[in-house]
């Protein structure tokens, strides 16, 4: 029988203090349902709503606060911007579930983590309006990190990606796509008839990779166009934003479950935006923190 294999202190950071190296959390401090959010100032609003606070931790763009809601014990992390972020903080987490940091070896048992990224997103059809609640069933990355591991094929739809680029003509240059399906448990759970279940992109910036030009011309103008009338099975692309795709696949191939709900604050098509979102964001909080 193999031993189990030893993770070098180089491939997974433990600070002196017995924590993950990012996201500065130890293993006695992880709790089982996590509510996800971009913005660190964004985990103050949902832990206004906790009964219990047990700890507050922040480092760098990750804030962490764990504690009791009506008798559930779970945490919110933010994670920043971008896939990048997501691949750290999914990585830590699952770190402190089923590593021995002690040992630096898997755990025998695993750990299954529950974990509800609460955003923000462009809207991308006519029908999906500011205020909507959108879930991304399907969520594709266009960053490419997941195809950095060796288990993608295992967790992506791959007729999705296959159609999804012959239809927009997807350049050889640019990262390929990988589309992972939320944990339908968490859709079931939480998705109700004040949520529409749709087919997210999860763009790799801000303003380019989602169509938008500033002062640098785009390499695709026609993209967003192909985007939008591109359909899966009768059913379209229904919003932008950049974290859920690889939030869905690294949860995904590590065995926990993960979905993203966003609050439309802004819609594409008809070139409106609504800066003054923080009331429509509260209220998804509030319906997420009910049904996790």
């Amino acid at each position: 029988m193999n031993a189990p294999r030893v993770i070098p202190s180089s491939e997974l950071i433990v600070n002196q203090d017995g924590s993950a190296f990012h996201i500065h959390l130890r293993p006695d401090q992880l709790r089982d349902k996590i509510i996800m959010v971009g913005d660190p100032g964004r985990v103050d609003m949902v832990a206004s709503y906790f009964d219990r606070i047990d700890y507050d931790v922040t480092s760098r763009e990750f804030h962490a606060v764990g504690g009791a809601y009506k008798g559930k014990e779970l945490m919110c992390i933010s994670h920043g911007i971008g896939s990048d972020n997501i691949e750290i903080v999914v990585t830590e987490l699952d770190a402190l579930a089923n590593i021995d940091f002690a040992t630096r070896t898997v755990r025998p048992e695993h750990r299954t983590l529950e974990m509800v990224r609460v955003g923000t997103s462009g809207s991308l059809q006519d029908d999906l309006h500011i205020g909507d609640f959108c879930i991304a069933e399907k969520a594709t990355g266009t960053d490419g990190i997941l195809n950095f591991y060796a288990d993608r094929d295992a967790v992506c739809d791959l007729d999705f990606e296959r159609e999804f680029c012959e239809f927009t003509k997807w350049r050889h240059d640019w990262a390929a796509p990988y589309t992972v399906d939320a944990a339908p448990e968490l859709i079931e759970r939480i998705g109700r008839d004040d949520m529409r279940r749709g087919y997210t992109i999860s763009a790799v910036g801000f303003y380019a990779p989602q169509g938008r030009m500033v002062r640098l011309r785009l390499a695709d103008p026609d993209l967003n166009a192909k985007i939008e009338e591109f359909r899966y099975h009768g059913r379209p692309v229904t919003n932008f934003e950049m974290e859920s795709g690889c939030l869905q696949g690294m949860a995904k191939m590590l065995g926990h479950k993960a979905m993203t709900v966003c609050c439309i604050i802004a819609e594409r098509r008809a070139t409106n935006a609504n800066t003054d979102y923080k009331p429509s964001v509260r209220r998804l909080i509030e319906t997420v923190l009910d049904r996790i």
